[in-house]
C-alpha cells in the first residue's frame, strides 16, 4: 500500500490507503466477490468487489459497487465507484 501510495501522490493529503490481506473488513461489509476467489498464489484471499464508500462522521452515507452479471470483478465497467461518479453521487445527497 505505501508504494501504491506513493505512485499516487497522496502523502500529506486526507486520503489513507489501507489493506485488507485476511479480506476480512471486506467480508464484513459484504463486499466478498463468490464467484471469483482471487490467485492464491498471489497473496490474496478472496477477492474484493470492486466499491466505493462515502463516508461520513463514521456513517456510511453512499455505497457505489461496479460489478455486472458478465463482470463480476467490475474491471470491464469500474464507472460507477470511479471518482466522478461517486462526486456526482455525493453532490445529489
Amino acid at each position: 500500500m505505501k508504494g501504491w501510495a506513493a505512485d499516487q501522490k497522496i502523502e500529506g493529503s486526507m486520503v489513507t490507503f489501507m489493506g485488507d490481506p485476511a479480506c476480512e473488513v471486506t467480508a464484513a461489509l459484504d463486499m466478498k466477490m463468490m464467484a471469483h476467489p482471487g490467485p492464491p498464489s498471489d497473496g490474496l484471499i478472496g477477492r474484493s468487489k470492486r466499491f466505493a464508500l462515502y463516508i461520513d462522521d463514521g456513517e456510511v452515507k453512499y455505497i457505489a459497487i461496479s460489478e455486472d452479471d458478465n463482470d463480476p470483478a467490475g474491471d470491464d465497467d469500474p464507472e460507477d465507484s470511479c471518482a466522478p461518479a461517486m462526486i456526482d453521487a455525493i453532490k445529489s445527497l
